[in-house]
């Protein structure tokens, strides 16, 4: 710093520097500033303060508005810690930032920009040096709350008093706190979605701060807006403003009269909402604890409460249509949370109660499921050990004949286990041992286990080494089941477990892939899959050196291990794809092999009598093989020859089943978009495969989901076509008779005008969301 401070110096202080320099000085302080530590620029503050501060007093308006964003970084260099006796004396420039700033605040006629800009400095000055400012605050306070009256700098505005109202400095807000809340109050209904959801965060934040400064007809003006907010039509919104109700109720002064108010307005709407088969994620969380706040407030009765909840479910069931699986998810979470709430006899007896239901309602599908859930949610965030027998009563829940009780019960026995590993671990691998029938379900329970690997405080797995080994001897003897549901499930289970224990089980994987067994190698490199995830994990450094055992098996002499390493492939590809990358020169050509048509190795016929079927065990091969080059075309541009793989391999595909050329007709419009130059070269080829498409009728006999899937494939192909004469202009005079004489006139031309409108919307929105 003590090199660059004199260039920044002279480029504001010279009166010959230009605008354009003053800018890029400006600019160039900011991002240093905002990227090292205040320390760093104590010894400079001086030096900078000074032609940064005459800069904000500069007639052009790109200029004073970064000299504000630099002020604003300033700011929080002098007085980074807000403590009584800072390490940096910050009081001498407290006054002439603070006056600068108020300058600009006060101005009637400038930019926008520097409108907002002096609003955000000064939200940062008040919050950060306020305790120095108490007489000056009667002056800006007032200018604030003037500029969130204007439509122009309301959203502005808003955010700079979260961020006052968020300071530990507790400013004194009282000139203007009523009149703050009930304009924030109002913006809750207006139309512009920004606004709203600032002001919910700065209404958040303002109860946080200065609640028992808040009268309770403002608490109640703000219930009644919340209301209309939650709904499914927007969950982060619906999020922000449970989190405002569970502000409001907890507040000593007020929380029985805003539980009141909220059981009033805000329940019926809440109650709908956890019905809902979008909710999800933090509004979901959100909702849970709003339900314990209200319960907690003292205004709802426990038991009026939960069973409504559970109502809510069973109720959706029984009449407007059944509920859906997320919403009886959700049910049982939120009821969770409420039992836990409760005291321990309490949540003992209720417990007890899900038990007794799950027992005695058979036949009653919507109440079975739903205590199961409940018992699942609540034994991953407590021990249900005492609970004698509960273990036999969800396993008997394995022999319902509806399929949902039974993932139910699968899913709450291990979720229960994850509440107390030491038994009920134990008892999940013994009875994966001993009932074979039950295999796939007890797999699933076990996958359930070591899932809740840490994820969040309710349900924190630690795997003893003894745990692991047991569970991995178990794992590695189910691979070679030959039933695919359950290799698929052992494969995920060895997949997550591999993230907890990356040391112990990679190499453990890898020498597997060696097997003599075709299903075991297939199970290790699915498991390899489910290791690939898409944030940075420790197991990647693990990986990295040793994938290429896993993936070359794409040419393994059996078709279930070339799947399951073409799926490997597309999974690493699009979640992580620099372990691939210098892997593709000799994974590419054995990738486009798959592709390939193999009448003799892979199609069959059978014969059944009056007549013969013929199979194609290739085709999923196929399909897959596609689709990982579309994945491999987002994301590995670079390494693929387009040229290579147009002829012969997507010529063929283009010909294929109907499975085959959906993601065909994917690629072939990619490639025009990324690659035009070596799709126009083939283009006469091309279109063949693609008329042979469009011109194909049905028989007289087809049913619905024959014509329906057909339909399909001419939209899918002709969306492609769309593509390629985007970019043909008069490259082909074969292309070009094929669009004249076929695509846009006759039967097809509606569909293709259809198709290409849809096409120039999607162009045209993705052209406004870049301006």
């Amino acid at each position: 710093m003590s090199s660059l401070v004199p260039g920044i110096e002279r480029a504001l202080s010279d009166k010959s520097s230009t605008s354009n320099l003053k800018i890029e000085a400006l600019v160039f302080t900011r991002l240093v500033m905002a990227s090292n530590p205040p320390v760093v620029f104590h010894p400079h503050i001086q030096a900078l303060t000074n032609p940064v501060l005459a800069a904000v007093n500069e007639r052009y308006y790109k200029v004073t508005s970064e000299a504000l964003r630099v002020c604003g970084e300033l700011v929080k260099a002098i007085r980074p810690e807000l403590v009584q006796s800072p390490s940096f004396n910050f009081i001498p420039y407290v006054q002439p930032i603070y006056s600068t700033i108020l300058k600009r605040l006060t101005a009637q006629d400038q930019d926008q920009e520097v409108k907002e800009c002096a609003i955000t400095c000064m939200g940062l000055i008040i919050s950060l040096l306020g305790d120095q400012l108490k007489r000056e605050l009667g002056v800006c306070l007032p200018l604030l709350l003037d500029r969130l009256r204007n439509e122009i700098t309301r959203l502005t505005t808003v955010k700079a008093f979260a961020t006052i109202a968020e300071s530990p400095l507790k400013i004194d807000l009282s000139c203007i706190l009523g009149q703050a809340v009930l304009e924030l109050t109002t913006f809750l209904r207006k139309a512009n979605r920004a606004l709203r959801l600032a002001s919910l965060g700065t209404l958040n934040a303002l109860l946080i701060a200065y609640g028992d400064k808040i009268g309770s007809s403002s608490y109640e003006s703000i219930i009644i807006e919340l209301s209309s907010l939650i709904s499914d039509a927007d969950l982060h919104m619906t999020a922000l403003a449970l989190e405002l109700c569970c502000t409001m109720m907890k507040d000593k002064r007020h929380h029985s009269y805003a539980g009141v108010v909220v059981k009033e307005r805000v329940l019926p709407q809440a109650l709908v909402l956890v019905k809902s088969p979008l909710l999800q994620g933090q509004a979901l969380q959100t909702l849970q604890g709003f339900f314990t706040a209200l319960v907690q407030s003292a205004s709802t009765s426990f038991d009026i409460l939960l069973d409504a909840l559970l109502s809510t479910a069973r109720g959706s069931s029984s009449g407007g249509g059944p509920a859906s699986k997320q919403a009886f998810h959700s049910v049982a979470q939120c009821a969770a949370v409420l039992c836990l709430a409760a005291p321990d006899a309490k949540c003992s007896s209720i417990v007890s109660m899900l038990i007794n239901s799950v027992e005695n309602s058979l036949g009653q599908d919507a109440t079975q499921l739903l205590s199961l859930l409940c018992l699942g949610e609540i034994g991953r965030r407590k021990d249900l050990h005492s609970h004698i027998n509960l273990e036999g009563v969800i396993i008997r829940s394995f022999q319902s004949p509806s399929e949902e009780i039974k993932s139910a019960a699968s899913y709450a026995l291990g979720n229960i286990a994850v509440g107390n590993l030491s038994k009920y671990l134990t008892f999940i691998l013994s009875q994966i041992d001993n009932q074979s029938k039950l295999q796939y379900l007890l797999l699933h329970s076990l996958k359930e286990v070591i899932a809740r690997q840490s994820t969040d405080d309710a349900g924190k797995v630690d795997f003893k080494g003894t745990d692991v080994q047991k569970i991995l001897a178990l794992l590695f003897t189910h691979c070679q089941s030959e039933e695919e549901g359950i290799r698929n499930v052992v494969a995920e289970c060895l997949g997550k477990l591999a993230i907890l224990e990356p040391g112990k089980l990679v190499p453990a994987l890898k020498e597997r892939t060696l097997s003599s067994s075709a299903f075991t190698r297939a199970t290790v490199v699915i498991a390899i899959k489910y290791t690939i995830v898409d944030r940075p994990q420790p197991i990647d450094m693990h990986i990295k050196p040793c994938i290429d055992s896993f993936l070359m098996l794409i040419r393994d002499e059996d078709r279930h291990v070339r799947r399951a390493a073409v799926s490997a492939l597309s999974t690493a590809a699009h979640n992580k794809a620099v372990l691939v990358k210098d892997l593709l020169p000799a994974l590419l050509p054995l990738l486009y092999d798959q592709t390939v048509i193999k009448q003799k190795e892979l199609i069959r016929t059978v014969d059944l009598g009056p007549f013969k079927h013929t199979v194609d065990d290739g085709l999923e091969l196929r399909k897959g093989a596609f689709e990982c080059v579309d994945t491999l075309l987002d994301n590995c541009l670079d390494q693929i020859d387009p040229s290579s793989f147009i002829d012969p391999y997507l010529l063929s595909g283009l010909s294929d089943h109907y499975d085959v050329k959906m993601p065909c007709h994917l690629i072939l419009s990619k490639l025009a978009e990324k690659c035009p130059s070596a799709v126009l070269a083939v283009v006469d080829t091309l279109v063949e495969p693609l008329e042979r498409t469009v011109t194909t009728k049905m028989k007289p006999d087809a049913v619905k989901q024959e014509v329906d899937r057909n339909e399909d494939m001419i939209r899918s192909a002709l969306r492609a076509i769309e593509s390629l004469n985007r970019i043909s202009g008069d490259a082909s005079s074969r292309f070009k008779a094929f669009m004249n004489n076929v695509v846009k006139s006759g039967p097809l031309a509606e569909r293709y005008n259809a198709v290409r409108h849809e096409s120039d919307a999607v162009v045209t929105g993705d052209i406004m969301d870049m301006s």
